[in-house]
């Protein structure tokens, strides 16, 4: 019964007439969930309607965008060949669409960190004029109107009354559920493969010069770090220093998790960079200097990190044992 539930979103799908909690996966070494559960409890068929939200176009001013639109899972839910998010009426954003995998165990989900309660989080979209350009009482009108929807919301939460509130919350139950940790790397860590001699090298110069950063199992310290980019104007975007408004977070933005990262180019905030080798020559040969240049590209007189060619190959032979391909063809996360 739960399979149907969670197949195609344009299937007619029954809920479950008892609803049930649904099993999180919590990874072995991942860090304790962050997710407010309490606040929102993950169910059965709260899961299944976040999902068909999360496909659903109607939640944008005209019909045609939805979450999924920038967020695709054979790209481990990103935006793959824009550089930044296109949205409603082929409408520019300024910044590449991020992964959307782990988020139960993440304490911020942007570029700048101005997001940070997963439940709020789909508002920013929704209602933002380059990306949905709608409003929650908008897209809760709309749905209220379609008795498949109301079937699924009384199904949820009890009752069959559509609201922006239960819209964000039932996405947000669904996004909790994409958890990516059966990479090679995973397998490894668990006893069950072996690395080959490039993928071993790789991890041990990846640990001397990338996870200072990229950090844990998540591969990513949350921190925001000025890591010597340039200031691109056409999308005017200074990181962090939107949010705080201290100048000491200019061109600071937030550590991204490597998970995944083959499926995920373009790479960086604005998405400049269209290979891993090119973010490995940016790294060692192109970094800015700056006041507030991370500490760590700034080391033994060198300013970005030293790596000859052959250790990047190497590192980046390491980075694509993180790539989960049951996670990025998983059909219960499937339109």
């Amino acid at each position: 019964m739960v399979t149907a539930l969670l197949s195609c979103s344009d299937e007619v799908i029954e809920p479950l007439q008892k609803d049930e909690a649904y099993h999180v996966e919590s990874p072995s070494g991942f860090p304790k969930m962050i997710f407010d559960m309490a606040g929102n409890p993950v169910t059965v068929n709260g899961v299944a309607l976040g999902k068909k939200l999360f496909y659903e176009g109607r939640l944008s001013r005209n019909n045609t965008i939805s979450c999924g639109f920038c967020h695709i899972q054979e790209y481990a839910f990103t935006h793959h060949g824009h550089n930044v998010s296109h949205g409603i009426d082929d409408r520019l954003g300024i910044r590449n669409a991020p992964a959307i995998q782990n988020m139960a165990f993440l304490k911020n989900y942007t570029w700048d960190g101005v997001s940070h309660n997963l439940d709020e989080r789909s508002l920013v979209p929704i209602t933002t004029d380059f990306e949905m350009d709608s409003s929650l009482p908008e897209a809760a009108g709309k749905l209220n109107a379609d008795a498949k929807y109301k079937q699924m919301f009384k199904a949820a939460f009890g009752d069959g009354n559509v609201t922006g509130e239960r819209i964000l919350k039932a996405i947000s139950q669904f996004m909790v559920t994409l958890v990516s940790a059966g990479s090679k790397y995973d397998q490894y860590k668990n006893g069950q493969v072996a690395f080959t001699n490039e993928e071993t090298q790789g991890m041990n110069l990846f640990q001397q010069k990338c996870a200072s950063c990229h950090s844990g199992e998540l591969f990513t310290d949350e921190s925001f770090r000025n890591t010597g980019m340039y200031y691109n104007a056409q999308f005017d975007d200074r990181g962090r220093y939107r949010v705080t408004l201290d100048w000491n977070d200019n061109m600071k933005f937030r550590v991204p998790s490597l998970r995944n990262v083959e499926y995920t180019a373009p790479y960086m905030h604005d998405g400049r960079f269209y290979t891993l080798d090119a973010v490995m020559n940016f790294y060692s040969d192109q970094v800015e200097n700056s006041p507030n240049l991370d500490p760590q590209l700034k080391q033994n007189g060198h300013i970005g990190i030293s790596m000859n060619t052959h250790e990047k190959q190497l590192i980046i032979a390491f980075l694509k044992t993180l790539s989960d391909k049951n996670f990025i063809s998983n059909p219960k996360f499937a339109e």
